[in-house]
Parts: structure tokens; C-alpha cells; sequence
């Protein structure tokens, strides 16, 4: 989440607030993070020239991310209300991008029915 500040004890505080202690965390050298290992283990993230150096690395979630931003770019933003809905479909099409979709989405809709899909589409965040 974007957060206002961007100093130890800001960044710091979003942690403690939306993580558990004991949690792993994967951070990069930023001074900001040296404290994490107060609250649980961490593996830090190494890079050079903005590219991962080692074994431990997030691309996986920075390519989910960069795949993300891609196909939610022509909305032009979401609603905030529903921004989990777009969110779980890009999840759903990262997870099965080599497959073809159709069969998978009529296999889901057979599998549920509109009454019981209908409370999780207009439920409040």
C-alpha cells in the first residue's frame, strides 16, 4: 500500500500493523528494513543494477505485479469497492496464462450458482 511517509519509523509502523511477528519477510538493503529482524525472519533481496543477485529473489511476485498493471491499465483505474474482484480475475489469469480460458470458466460456472455467487459480487470491502 502507499504509505505517506517513507522513513524508518512510518514504514516500520505499517509493518507492525499489517503483519504478524514471526512472519517472513523478503526486503531489499534499505536501511529502513534493518530492523525486521526484530520481528520475525527475513531474507534479504540483493540486487545490482535493479536485477536480483543470488538465489533469493521475487520475481515471481514482481512479474505477477508487472502482468497485473498491464491488464488493468486500459480501465484506467477501478473502483475501489470492486478493485478485489478485478484483482482475483488477473490472479485467476496469471495462475493458468498457458491454458485456454473458456473451458476453465465454464467448468467454474457449472460448479456454482448464481445464488450463491450473488452475496460475494455486492458485498462491501
Amino acid at each position: 500500500m502507499p504509505i505517506p511517509a517513507h522513513d524508518r519509523a512510518s514504514v516500520m509502523q505499517h509493518i507492525q500493523a499489517h503483519t504478524r511477528e514471526g512472519a517472513l519477510y523478503y526486503p531489499d538493503e534499505w536501511q529502513a528494513y534493518a530492523t525486521l529482524k526484530l520481528r520475525g525472519d527475513h531474507v534479504l533481496i540483493r540486487k545490482e543494477k535493479g536485477k536480483p543477485v543470488g538465489r533469493d529473489h521475487l520475481n515471481g511476485i514482481e512479474g505477477f505485479w508487472s502482468y497485473a498493471k498491464n491488464w488493468l491499465y486500459p480501465y484506467r483505474g477501478v473502483p475501489q469497492t470492486y478493485f478485489r474482484l478485478y484483482l482475483a480475475e488477473v490472479c485467476y489469469r496469471f495462475n493458468h496464462r498457458g491454458e485456454d480460458l473458456k473451458p476453465l470458466f465454464l467448468r467454474l460456472l457449472r460448479q456454482i450458482s448464481i445464488q450463491e455467487l450473488r452475496p460475494i459480487l455486492v458485498r462491501k470491502a
